[in-house]
């Protein structure tokens, strides 16, 4: 018996195990996206998301409240209740590229491709930046259509 008290009785290597133990963890660990940086969502890509997941019926309006200016909330509150991007022959609508360009300080002018199934559709849209250094949406477009209060069809 050894009298080192701080190794398990019977152990009797000074270092501890040399080689990796045989088994199911014997495969290295694969690199998850935890261990990539992480780099937060731009404006844009955030404010995408959020305008399908209403435009498509997955939330409700009210939750873009707070994030919206002028009458962008109001062209929501009229088109969301049609769900213009909703479900494809029951394929989720899925955010599938989106970009953004800034012309001035504190603008934000982007657009989005989205897509149901094999139905794809556009999206655009505008984000200004408030004194507060949030940002709102504060126009949107579906697809050539300008979504004002009133009207929600083609031009």
């Amino acid at each position: 018996m050894s009298t080192d008290r701080t190794r398990p009785a019977g152990r009797r290597d000074q270092n501890g195990p040399r080689s990796v133990p045989s088994g199911p963890r014997s495969v290295p660990p694969q690199r998850s996206r935890r261990q990539q940086p992480h780099r937060p969502q731009r404006p844009h890509q955030w404010f995408a998301e959020r305008l399908l997941a209403v435009l498509s019926g997955q939330r409700p309006v009210h939750w873009m409240l707070g994030h919206t200016i002028g009458e962008a909330y109001d062209q929501l509150a009229e088109l969301a209740p049609s769900t213009p991007l909703g479900a494809a022959r029951g394929a989720r609508p899925v955010l599938r590229h989106c970009r953004g360009a800034q012309p001035a300080t504190g603008v934000v002018e982007a657009f989005a491709s989205i897509t149901a199934g094999d139905r794809v559709r556009a999206m655009a849209f505008r984000l200004e930046q408030g004194a507060d250094q949030r940002w709102r949406c504060a126009a949107v477009e579906l697809g050539g259509e300008r979504l004002t209060a009133g009207h929600s069809g083609p031009r």
